[in-house]
C-alpha cells in the first residue's frame, strides 16, 4: 500500500513542509497567548481592568500589518530559513517581558512588539513555494497554512491548563499563568534555533540568492505603479484607524493617547507613506524609463485582486471569530431544554464559535487542493468568493430583530440552532478554503517576489480585520453579516475583471531559475 505523500518523510520536501508548518503554528501559538489567560490575569492583578485588556488586544494586531510588509521584503533578500528563525528567536523576548510585566506600560509595549510575530505566516509561503512544483503548490500551501493556523486554537485549548493546573496546582507555583506565557515564549526561542538547522532554503544543494536589497516592489508599467501606490494607502490607513480607536479609550478618566500623541502618530504615518511613495518612485522610475524586459514583467492587477480576496476572507474570519460567541449567545438566549435549563450558555456559544476556526484543519488545505485539481486557479477563486457571499448572507438570516431591540432566532426550536450551526460551518468552509486558494495563486505571479506579494496580501488580511471590527462596533450583527457578504461580492467582481490565470501554474517541474 502506497504511503500518503504528506507522510513520506523520506522526501526532503515533505520534511521541510512539516518543519515549516510547525514554525508557523508556534508563531500563532505565541501571538494568541493572551486571550485564553485574560480572565486569569484580571483576577490575579487587581489593578488590571477590562479596558486594559481591550487595549492590549488592539496592540496585539497593530504592528502585524507593517511587519508583514517588512518581513516579505526581508525573505526575498535573506531567505525564509534565516528570517523565520530570527523572527521566532526575537519574538521570545517580548513574550518573556509580557509574561513577567507588572505595569501596564510594560504589558502594552511588549504586546505591541509581540504583534510582529503574526508576520510569520508569509515566511512559510515563500519557503514552501521553493520546494514544491506548480502542479501541487496549492495543496502544499494549504496544508502549511491550515495546520499552522491551528496554533491559535491550540493556545486557547492548552495555555489555561498549563498555567492553572500544571504550574499552579501541580507544581504549586504562584502566578502560574505567568510561567505558562514564559513557557510559550521558550518554545518559540528553542524552535527558532532548531529551525535554522532543520531546513534548507532550496532543494538539490542550491544556494539561495536573494534580491540585492530590501526595497519596495518593482512594477512592470506606469499604470501598475499607480495601482501599487493606491493599494499602499490602506496599509497605512489601517494603522490610523487603530490609532483613532485606541485614542477613544479612557482609563481612570484619562485617554490612553492624548490629543497631542494622537496627532503625532497621524503625522508620522503620513510621513511614512510619503517616504514609501518617494522610495517607490526612486526605485521604479529608472526601471520603467529604461524599459522592463518581458521576462521580468508580471500582472499587478492579479496582486491587487488577491489583496482584495484576503481582505474579504481572512479579514472576515478574524472579525467573525471575535464576535461569533456573543452573536450565538444573544440570538439563542431564550432557548431552553426540556428541564427548563438554558441551552446557549457562554461555554456552548464558545464551542460553536470555535468550530469556525477548527474547520481550518481541512478547509484551507482543501482550497489549495481544488485550486490544483480544477485546472483553473482563477475559476476556483471565483467559486469560493461566491460561496463566501452566500455563506454570510445565510448567516445574516440566522437572527432577526427582536421587539426589545436585541436579536432573536429567525425560527423557533432546537432544529433552527442545528441549522444555524450548519450554516456557520458551511460559511467557514468557503472562507478558509478561499484563503487556501488565494495562496495557491500568489507563488505563481512572480517567483522572486513571492515574499513581497505574500506579505502585502497577508497584510491586507489584517487590514480587513481592522476595518470589519471597526464597522462591527458601529452596526448590529445582522447588518454586519450583510456588509461582509457585500465585501466578498465586491472582491468577486474585482477578481473576475483583474485576476489573470498565471502561466505555468500546473507545471510538474520545480522552477528554480530565479534563485541560481
Amino acid at each position: 500500500m502506497k504511503k500518503p505523500e504528506l507522510l513520506d518523510f523520506a522526501q526532503e520536501r515533505i520534511r521541510v513542509l512539516h518543519f515549516t508548518w510547525i514554525a508557523f503554528f508556534i508563531t500563532f501559538y505565541v501571538w494568541f497567548n493572551m486571550a485564553p489567560l485574560a480572565t486569569t490575569m484580571l483576577r490575579d492583578m487587581e489593578w488590571l481592568t477590562r479596558e486594559h485588556i481591550k487595549i492590549l488586544a488592539i496592540c496585539n494586531v497593530a504592528l502585524t500589518i507593517p511587519a508583514r510588509i517588512v518581513i516579505g521584503a526581508l525573505i526575498d533578500k535573506y531567505g525564509s530559513r534565516v528570517v523565520f528563525s530570527g523572527l521566532m528567536i526575537f519574538s521570545a523576548i517580548p513574550a518573556f517581558f509580557f509574561a513577567f510585566g507588572d505595569t501596564f506600560m510594560q504589558l502594552l509595549i511588549s504586546r505591541l512588539v509581540l504583534g510582529t510575530v503574526g508576520a510569520g505566516f508569509v515566511i512559510g509561503i515563500r519557503m514552501v513555494s521553493q520546494w514544491f512544483p506548480p502542479k501541487i503548490i496549492g495543496r502544499a500551501e494549504g496544508f502549511y497554512a491550515g495546520w499552522g493556523n491551528f496554533g491559535s486554537a491550540f493556545a486557547a485549548m492548552t495555555l489555561p491548563w498549563i498555567g492553572i493546573s500544571f504550574f499552579g496546582e501541580t507544581l504549586g507555583i504562584e502566578h502560574g499563568w505567568r510561567w505558562a506565557l514564559a513557557f510559550n515564549g521558550a518554545i518559540s526561542l528553542i524552535y527558532g534555533v532548531m529551525y535554522l538547522f532543520l531546513v534548507k532554503d532550496l532543494p538539490d544543494g542550491r544556494k539561495f540568492v536573494g534580491n540585492k536589497k530590501a526595497a519596495p516592489m518593482t512594477v512592470s508599467s506606469y499604470g501598475d505603479l499607480v495601482q501599487y501606490l493606491v493599494w499602499s494607502i490602506p496599509l497605512v490607513g489601517a494603522m490610523a484607524i487603530l490609532t483613532w480607536r485606541i485614542s477613544g479609550v479612557q482609563i481612570d478618566g484619562e485617554p490612553v493617547l492624548s490629543a497631542t500623541v494622537t496627532t503625532i502618530i497621524y503625522v508620522v504615518l503620513a510621513l511614512v507613506y510619503i517616504a514609501h511613495v518617494f522610495k517607490t518612485l526612486q526605485i521604479n522610475l529608472p526601471i520603467l524609463k529604461k524599459g522592463v524586459p518581458d521576462s521580468d514583467k508580471y500582472h499587478w492587477g492579479s496582486v491587487a485582486a488577491l489583496n482584495s480576496t484576503y481582505f474579504a476572507n481572512f479579514g472576515a474570519e478574524l472579525a467573525v471569530v471575535s464576535m461569533l460567541p456573543m452573536f450565538f449567545e444573544s440570538t439563542f438566549r431564550t432557548l431552553t431544554g426540556a428541564d427548563g435549563s438554558i441551552i446557549m450558555t457562554a461555554t456552548m456559544a464558545g464551542l460553536i464559535a470555535a468550530s469556525f476556526a477548527f474547520v481550518n484543519l481541512f478547509a484551507r488545505p482543501l482550497g489549495g487542493l481544488l485550486s490544483d485539481k480544477m485546472q483553473s486557479r482563477k475559476k476556483t477563486m471565483l467559486i469560493y468568493m461566491v460561496g463566501i457571499t452566500a455563506g454570510f448572507l445565510l448567516m445574516a438570516n440566522i437572527a432577526t430583530p427582536a421587539p426589545d431591540g436585541g436579536i432573536m432566532p429567525m425560527f423557533d426550536g432546537m432544529w433552527w440552532l442545528v441549522v444555524a450551526v450548519m450554516i456557520t460551518i458551511f460559511c467557514s468552509i468557503f472562507v478558509q478554503g478561499a484563503e487556501g486558494a488565494t495562496f495557491a495563486v500568489i507563488p505563481m505571479i512572480k517567483k522572486n517576489m513571492t515574499g513581497q506579494i505574500a506579505g502585502m496580501a497577508g497584510a491586507y488580511g489584517n487590514v480587513g480585520a481592522v476595518v470589519y471590527l471597526v464597522i462591527f462596533s458601529l452596526v448590529d450583527s445582522i447588518t454586519f453579516f450583510y456588509i461582509i457578504s457585500a465585501g466578498a461580492a465586491i472582491s468577486f467582481i474585482y477578481c473576475f475583471i483583474c485576476l489573470e490565470e498565471p502561466e505555468g501554474s500546473f507545471d510538474e517541474e520545480l522552477d528554480l531559475s530565479h534563485h541560481d
